[in-house]
């Protein structure tokens, strides 16, 4: 599963000022919603509860917080490149790139699979330093998708 079926440009973001995980957390459901409010309230507690059984932070500034839900019918990925790294309570380094997945309930094969991916895909040191040196959103759509977002949204549409 390539991070181009899970990502598309809306969902990739640079979050300025984060507050804490939860703030991530909720800035990441926003992107995964669609704007839906309702539904990023639900997505938002799937990912704290997610959190809450076991930190998904998994080394090197990387974290994956994950749920499943009846929120979509397919996966769906959301990126987030942190302006400054916050703590994801794993006692390890903090967090500064983040990236958020639903799953349909009734799928957990597919789950573990693209858990299974996007950990091969972050722990990769040169694709985490290509995130980090992008200079702005484009630059992380190329990174991550192999191609350029001509859109003028900015970050705080995270928010």
């Amino acid at each position: 599963m390539s991070l181009a079926t899970l990502l598309a440009p809306e969902r990739i973001a640079l979050l300025a000022d984060p507050i804490d995980r939860d703030d991530v957390l909720d800035a990441a459901a926003r992107l995964l919603s669609a704007a839906s409010s309702a539904q990023a309230s639900g997505i938002a507690e799937a990912l704290r509860e997610r959190e809450r059984e076991c930190c998904t932070a998994i080394g090197c500034g990387v974290a994956i917080p994950h749920a499943r839900g009846a929120a979509f019918v397919q996966p769906r990925g959301a990126f987030l490149r942190l302006g400054h790294a916050v703590d994801f309570g794993n006692g390890d380094k903090p967090v500064d790139l983040v990236f958020a997945l639903s799953v349909p309930e009734d799928a957990p094969e597919l789950h573990l699979q693209a858990l299974s991916e996007l950990a091969d895909h972050f722990s990769d040191a040169q694709f985490r330093e290509a995130l980090r040196s992008a200079r702005d959103r484009p630059a992380l759509c190329e990174v991550l998708l192999g191609e350029s977002d001509s859109s003028t949204t900015t970050a705080k549409t995270a928010r």
